[in-house]
């Protein structure tokens, strides 16, 4: 039971919510970073490195019996706002290719940097499945 919260006197936001109200049981994924499922950057792309990102959360959500309709939050730590910002149209595609339409609350911080030296990106997600 996941609803998502839009107080109605504001502009509605884009490809993420404000707010969402949900009740079941939580799952937790770990920052989830560009590399594979061997630990291997496949590109130094910002881009591909966000598909694959997502790719690996889909992966944790599946292994624990949720998708993507069930994220509730989602925080984005990148290591260069200027890249991601130039890039926000192809970010977009691939989300939803990867995502769907299912838009969590969603937080972006710039960090000076991650502890894979090779990430651009690293993604964790909160979901909430029925109970």
């Amino acid at each position: 039971m996941i609803t998502r919260l839009q107080p109605p006197d504001w502009a509605e936001p884009r490809g993420y919510a404000n707010g969402i109200l949900a009740r079941g049981a939580l799952l937790f994924v770990g920052g989830q970073i560009g590399w594979n499922a061997q630990q291997r950057f496949e590109s130094d792309d910002f881009v591909a490195q966000t598909r694959q990102a997502l790719q690996n959360i889909g992966a944790v959500l599946k292994a624990g019996g949720a998708g993507p309709e069930h994220m509730v939050r989602m925080t984005w730590y990148i290591v260069d706002r200027v890249e991601y910002n130039a890039r926000l149209k192809d970010i977009g595609a691939v989300y939803r290719e990867v995502m769907g339409r299912n838009f969590p609350a969603m937080t972006c911080v710039q960090v000076a940097a991650l502890v894979e030296t090779q990430a651009k990106v690293e993604i964790e997600v909160t979901a909430v499945l029925p109970a």
